[in-house]
């Protein structure tokens, strides 16, 4: 079992199946745990509005990958690199729930099947929207593609920037972290991770 299968478990069974109403009351307590008046006309409503917000972010948690491929994998003799680049996502770091966002560069060498373009964005924000490491995010994202598409190798490259560095901690404003992950050819073939590498730096 690969490691996305297994923080995909993992994550299934810890996700709480608490009702809306009970992660209102917990940010409700929160903000005042912060010293505000929950009461106050800025913050009515916002319990619930954060509840929902986080239930969205967090939509990930349990995902059935093969459920969200369908038929969109598809039967065709073609062997040269499918890249898709600049695919948008938002996460949360699981260290102090603030969040990190930027671009995931995800590229593959079929091995007689082709994904439906669309998926490969849905793949990335399936495993983006939970609390997350974008080091392990990274390696889940091309673990997952790499099984469910048989390719003969992935190739993933993300970059974001975390807001738990620049909204606190060291305050460096604009930083970038760069995380790869290389797996078949694109891991043993270096003609093959230098293509991927200079199609997503132009």
């Amino acid at each position: 079992m690969t490691s996305w299968q297994n923080g995909a478990v993992s994550a299934h069974h810890s996700q709480p199946h608490s009702s809306a109403e009970a992660l209102q009351q917990l940010v409700r307590a929160l903000i005042e745990q912060l010293g505000e008046d929950v009461g106050r006309e800025g913050l009515r409503g916002t319990p619930e509005r954060a509840a929902d917000s986080l239930t969205y972010l967090t939509g990930g948690y349990g995902a059935d990958l093969e459920d969200l491929l369908g038929d969109a994998l598809f039967e065709q003799q073609y062997d040269e690199m499918v890249l898709v680049k600049n695919v948008q996502f938002y996460s949360l770091c699981e260290h102090h729930l603030l969040p990190f966002f930027g671009a995931a560069h995800v590229a593959y060498l079929p091995r007689g099947k082709v994904l439906g373009l669309s998926k490969v964005p849905r793949v990335v924000d399936v495993f983006a929207r939970r609390l997350q490491l974008q080091e392990r995010m990274t390696r889940e994202i091309a673990e997952a593609l790499l099984q469910l598409t048989e390719a003969k190798g992935v190739g993933v490259v993300i970059e974001a920037r975390h807001l738990c560095m620049e909204m606190r901690g060291v305050e460096k404003v604009g930083g970038q972290t760069v995380t790869s992950c290389m797996l078949g050819v694109f891991r043993s073939d270096a003609r093959t991770r230098g293509e991927f590498l200079n199609l997503i730096s132009r």
